[in-house]
């Protein structure tokens, strides 16, 4: 499968459900490391080149600040699948919004100083958005994406990348302790009780 294949399923289910008066999501989901942000740029470009306006939206610029996500009292994978985003700001500030082509705020998180911001999205009322993001299909907002992508990516390949590539957590043995207390335990969570393979309208594969 191939990012031509997407691009063309994407704007085929596009032209049956293109209304000039909303604006047209589409959602990239997978587990961590499975590669949501490469594909979210290629496809982009592939639907630019097609003509359209396009704007990602990308999951990990909205966390919250890390004292109400660290250090909660639960345990570190409910932290992460329940607590890194505001759920419900991000359904009702987003997603809801998108639907009715609204202004749109979002906080901005800044991790070199743990703060966020508040600022507004420029987007056209009748561009395509591509949201990426982990957990994209929990059920407070799937019914808002109009067309789902999951990347399905061996656990091998994915763990091979962020042990690579989250160095900022510590030495090897650090990186590997912590995603297996809270990266992977919450993504099991997610596989189980959401089954994103099912729930999604294409699934590329990737497999090392």
């Amino acid at each position: 499968m191939s990012i031509v294949q997407i691009t063309e399923t994407l704007l085929s289910r596009y032209q049956k459900e293109f209304s000039e008066n909303r604006r047209f999501i589409a959602g990239i989901d997978g587990l961590g490391g499975a590669g949501k942000t490469t594909v979210a740029k290629e496809l982009r470009h592939a639907l630019e080149l097609s003509n359209h306006e396009v704007f990602i939206v990308h999951l990990d610029d909205h966390i919250v600040e890390a004292h109400k996500r660290y250090g909660t009292g639960n345990d570190e994978w409910f932290e992460y699948y329940f607590l890194q985003w505001d759920i419900g700001l991000i359904e009702t500030e987003l997603f809801r919004k998108l639907h009715a082509s609204g202004s749109i705020t979002l906080p901005f998180y800044h991790s070199s100083t743990d703060t966020v911001i508040t600022k507004p999205l420029n987007l056209a009322p009748s561009a395509i958005i591509l949201i990426e993001g982990v957990f994209l299909q929990r059920k407070e907002w799937r019914s808002y994406i109009d067309f789902m992508i999951y990347i399905d990516c061996s656990h091998e390949l994915r763990a091979e990348r962020v042990l690579d590539r989250d160095t900022y957590l510590g030495d090897h043995q650090v990186r590997l302790d912590k995603y297996k207390r809270r990266y992977w335990l919450a993504e099991d969570y997610y596989v189980h009780e959401v089954d994103p393979i099912g729930s999604a309208d294409y699934i590329y594969r990737i497999f090392k």
